[in-house]
């Protein structure tokens, strides 16, 4: 009985790694933006939107309460997600939480590419989202360092980190 807490800032691959991961294990798969989406009949900007960030986190803290009593389970979390209320301690006290690290130069070659579908960085150009992106990062590496494991993200191996999962952890 596992489960497993990916974190680390948008774009650096936690539903990718996620999917993969749990997959492998023959553990359900939950993105936790769209488990709120789906909890509340509302996509995240629109949550946002009309509800504001601090009503979004509090939906975020409660559906991860929610989700912390499944086993055999791998959640990847919003980028924010660790760095409001305990949400951290939730997850390092329930699984094993995993931080998949990126530069903001690797983050800001990913993030281009999707702009179009992340409504908080649309608009800004590569120059404007690299500053964006670092300034964040830096808020949140506290947060994110707080994890059990810090693996990588770049060019992330799933193969590799299925093992590393099952050799620290003892998952089979």
């Amino acid at each position: 009985m596992a489960k497993f807490f990916l974190t680390g800032y948008m774009g650096s691959g936690k539903t990718t790694a996620g999917k993969k991961l749990s997959a492998k294990l023959g553990y359900e798969f939950i993105d936790l933006d769209k488990y709120i989406e789906e909890e509340y009949q509302m996509s995240i900007p629109q949550i946002f939107s009309t509800k504001g960030e601090n009503e979004f986190r509090a939906m975020e803290h409660n559906a991860l309460k929610k989700l912390v009593e499944k086993d055999n389970i791998v959640i990847a979390c919003g980028g924010g997600t660790p760095c409001y209320y305990n949400n951290m301690e939730l997850m390092n006290n329930h699984g094993n939480t995993v931080y998949l690290k990126m530069s903001a130069d690797s983050l800001v070659s990913r993030l281009l590419a999707a702009k179009d579908v992340r409504p908080i960085i649309a608009n800004k150009s590569e120059k404007e989202l690299h500053d964006f992106v670092a300034r964040q990062l830096e808020k949140r590496e506290d947060f994110y360092h707080q994890a059990q494991y810090v693996v990588k993200g770049k060019d992330l191996n799933v193969d590799e980190l299925v093992s590393f999962v099952k050799e620290k952890v003892g998952v089979n």
